[in-house]
């Protein structure tokens, strides 16, 4: 028994030793909560794992999404963990994961996510210097309403949306239904709903509570079930910075972590009172889903979304319901 713990002692030196040899790289990690928000606290069990990889992760918070980003270009950070939506300057193939319309339920984003984690996919996961090295749900996006009126697109025609300012393909919808688009950043869009000076706002459900949106819900307003794209975090990183396989090993943990990921999703959409939630009729969540469909297609020829990530989109939702009119050309095969 002596030796046994007198051996233990000396590997818990080692390993001592060997985590002080270990490079130190900074993580600037964007949780609109700050450091005590889901995002946030589940990138500290991935700091434990990333010492396995080879690597002493120190993790910063941010609540301003661009300043995260400007840190990662400039260097402060070696990493940065951000929505997909601002991944695509640095890769549009995973940057095109938050297509409105791309993926309709969560099995679909977590088939997607395991698919990407695999090695066969690792080359599509870097570019240049960067490199994806993760994938984490963020939750299905909703579309929230202070009146319940607005219940169409010709409804919706004219009202005021808060738009996210960086978000091509946002505008785009807006365009396309006719509303009138308000600039807005992950700060300002809700505080602008709940105060009347937008009609209509996009977020998910985790966004409800800690940005007090049932303020702008008040009595009349209401939120869609419908997804209308699945937000989700991405890890990238300077690949010259990390160990080799480093990557490879990253995406795999994550993507492994996808259930724990869901949780306070799911806590957060079954935390909504049930008098919010609107149910569309069948054939109109179809139209929502042909507009947007068109929105995506117009989208990939102008090069926003990647045309490779909206065939796999395709596939996963064809999987899904195989009787869809957009699946027709692959039944016949």
């Amino acid at each position: 028994m002596r030796m046994i713990a007198a051996m233990l002692a000396l590997f818990s030196i080692s390993l001592t030793a060997y985590g002080k040899e270990l490079p130190q790289k900074t993580f600037c990690v964007f949780d609109p909560v700050g450091a005590n928000g889901p995002v946030f606290m589940r990138m500290q069990d991935y700091k434990t794992a990333a010492l396995a990889w080879g690597v002493e992760a120190e993790m910063k918070a941010y609540t301003n999404e661009a300043v995260a980003i400007a840190d990662f270009q400039s260097g402060v950070c070696d990493a940065a963990l951000v929505t997909g939506t601002r991944v695509r300057p640095f890769n549009v193939f995973t940057g095109s994961l938050e297509a409105v319309g791309g993926l309709t339920s969560y099995q679909q984003l977590r088939e997607l996510i395991s698919m990407l984690a695999r090695p066969q996919a690792a080359k599509y996961m870097a570019d240049g210097r960067y490199e994806v090295s993760g994938i984490m749900p963020g939750g299905s996006v909703y579309v929230f309403v202070r009146d319940r009126a607005i219940n169409s697109v010709e409804t919706a025609a004219g009202r005021k949306v808060a738009t996210l300012d960086y978000d091509l393909a946002s505008k785009k919808v807006v365009e396309h239904i006719g509303a009138t688009m308000v600039p807005a950043t992950v700060a300002t869009f809700a505080p602008r709903f709940n105060n009347g000076d937008v009609d209509i706002a996009y977020a998910p459900a985790v966004a409800y509570e800690p940005f007090e949106m049932y303020k702008g819900l008040g009595e009349q307003g209401g939120i869609y079930r419908f997804s209308f794209a699945q937000m989700n975090f991405q890890l990238i990183n300077y690949r010259d910075q990390f160990p080799a396989g480093f990557g490879q090993k990253s995406r795999e943990y994550v993507a492994s972590e996808f259930d724990k990921g869901m949780d306070h999703i799911r806590t957060a959409e079954q935390g909504i009172p049930e008098n919010y939630w609107i149910d569309l009729p069948d054939e109109q969540e179809l139209e929502y889903l042909d507009m947007l469909a068109g929105i995506r297609d117009e989208l990939a020829s102008e090069g926003v979304y990647d045309t490779q990530m909206m065939k796999l989109m395709k596939k996963l939702r064809c999987r899904s319901n195989p009787m869809h009119h957009e699946c027709a050309s692959d039944l016949l095969f």
